[in-house]
């Protein structure tokens, strides 16, 4: 299985491979054009299995209608939240001119990638009001021993219904919430995650100061591994079931 975290600048775009299935988890901002379906096609995706997009905010759905409308996909998933942007309304305009239906994830549903598996774990609420953040759809991904950790831009109160829903979050690979912002990664949750591996997609140079030192620091204590796209480029985590190999292009 191969774990692509995607070099999206400011943004969020995770491309999974297991067994010839395709998974896309977000897929960066507008002005990344046709970056992310570039990226799919020079891996040689021309289905997508699953396509998950954690909530509406434009820098993980801005080429989200562009990816739709240039491959065959499988199975929507979006958490039952709208926002009223044109890059919203772009990507539902693409689900129903590709006759495609939204699934809304439940927690605790089980789904096959090839020779891996993913489980639900957020949102866990449909009363986060208007904090889209928290109503990111989060997941779970396992192959063999190998297991990587991802819910969006999850903040803390979502962090905390997580940690009350009882599945194991225990993960090797925690891509960060939130881009590293100090709105998110409690030290609770970071301790049941107990990774080894942190994954921060963020922009160069941002504007918000992502990751934040806080949370930085957070992974120095612990010793946790920490890759970031604004500095390695795309990170590439390769699982055999027992091992993670990573490797990374800018």
């Amino acid at each position: 299985m191969e774990v692509h975290f995607i070099d999206v600048g400011q943004a969020d775009s995770i491309l999974i491979e297991s067994g010839g299935k395709y998974m896309l988890v977000d897929a960066g901002t507008n002005e990344d054009g046709e970056l992310v379906v570039d990226y799919l096609k020079k891996e040689g995706v021309s289905k997508l299995d699953y396509v998950i997009a954690t909530h509406p905010h434009e820098d993980h759905i801005g080429d989200m209608d562009d990816v739709i409308n240039s491959f065959s996909i499988g199975t929507v998933f979006m958490p039952d939240v709208t926002h009223t942007t044109q890059t919203f309304e772009d990507v539902l305009t693409a689900i129903s001119g590709q006759n495609l239906e939204i699934t809304i994830p439940q927690v605790g549903e089980q789904y096959t990638i090839g020779e891996a598996s993913f489980v639900i774990l957020a949102p866990n609420s449909d009363d986060y009001g208007t904090q889209l953040n928290n109503y990111s759809i989060g997941i779970k991904l396992v192959n063999g021993n190998n297991s990587f950790l991802m819910c969006g831009d999850a903040e803390k109160e979502a962090e905390h219904d997580i940690l009350k829903n009882g599945i194991d979050i225990k993960a090797q690979v925690y891509k960060v919430s939130h881009h590293g912002s100090n709105t998110a990664t409690t030290e609770e949750f970071l301790d049941a995650v107990s990774p080894e591996y942190a994954v921060i997609e963020c922009g160069q140079d941002n504007d918000y100061g992502h990751p934040n030192k806080e949370t930085l620091d957070k992974f120095k204590a612990r010793g946790i591994e920490v890759f970031r796209t604004d500095m390695n480029g795309t990170v590439v985590a390769e699982s055999d079931g027992t091992n993670i190999t990573w490797s990374s292009e800018k």
